[in-house]
C-alpha cells in the first residue's frame, strides 16, 4: 500500500466528517454513551464545522491516504489557549496544538499513523512553533504509547467534556525540530 499525506482542502469537508464519524469514538474511554459521542460529532465534527476549520488560518488539517483512499486526518491549531490547565503548562506563544489525530481502526499497524505523524510534525514546525502539545484521554493506552513513541511527554492533566461527562486527559508536549 502506498501511504501519502496531503493538506485537506475545501472539497474534503464531507470526507473529513465521514472520517470523524468513524474514528472519534476510538479516542473515548469505555462507557462513553453513544448519544454523547453522536452529539459531540454533530456539534464539533460536522461538515459545517470542518468547513469552518478549513477556512481558519490558524488551523492546518492533513489527510493520510492509502492508495488514494482517505484513512485518517490530523488538525493543528495555533493561537490562544482557553483551557486554564493547559495554559498553566504550555506557552501559547511558542506552541501549536495537535487538536485531532485519528486513523480508521482497520488501518492501525499499517504505518499510516506514523506517516501522518511525520507530516503533522513537519507542518507544526513550519508554523514557527518550538513545541507541539496535545491532550489524550488517560485511558487511551494505545494512543498514549503511540504519542510517547513520537516524543510526546506527559506535562500535566486537563479535563475534556463529551456530553455531560468529564474525562481526564494527559497533556503531552514535544519539541519540534
Amino acid at each position: 500500500m502506498s501511504i501519502t499525506t496531503r493538506r485537506a482542502e475545501d472539497a474534503d469537508t464531507e470526507l473529513l466528517h465521514d472520517l470523524a464519524e468513524r474514528t472519534f469514538a476510538l479516542a473515548c474511554p469505555p462507557g462513553t454513551l453513544q448519544a454523547d459521542i453522536d452529539d459531540f460529532i454533530a456539534t464539533h465534527l460536522s461538515v459545517a464545522s470542518f468547513r469552518g476549520y478549513l477556512a481558519d488560518p490558524l488551523r492546518i488539517i492533513l489527510l493520510v491516504l492509502g492508495d488514494g483512499v482517505p484513512l485518517g486526518y490530523s488538525m493543528l491549531v495555533s493561537g490562544p489557549i482557553k483551557d486554564p490547565d493547559v495554559a498553566a503548562v504550555v506557552d501559547e506563544k511558542v506552541s501549536v496544538e495537535l487538536s485531532k489525530f485519528y486513523l480508521a481502526s482497520d488501518r492501525h499497524g499499517t504505518g499510516a499513523a506514523a506517516t501522518l505523524m511525520d507530516a503533522t510534525l513537519a507542518a507544526a514546525a513550519s508554523t514557527g512553533a518550538a513545541f507541539c502539545w496535545l491532550g489524550v484521554n488517560q485511558q487511551n493506552v494505545r494512543a498514549a504509547k503511540f504519542y510517547a513513541k513520537h516524543g510526546f511527554e506527559v506535562i500535566g492533566v486537563k479535563r475534556f467534556q463529551v456530553g455531560a461527562e468529564w474525562h481526564d486527559d494527559h497533556i503531552r508536549r514535544r519539541a519540534l525540530p
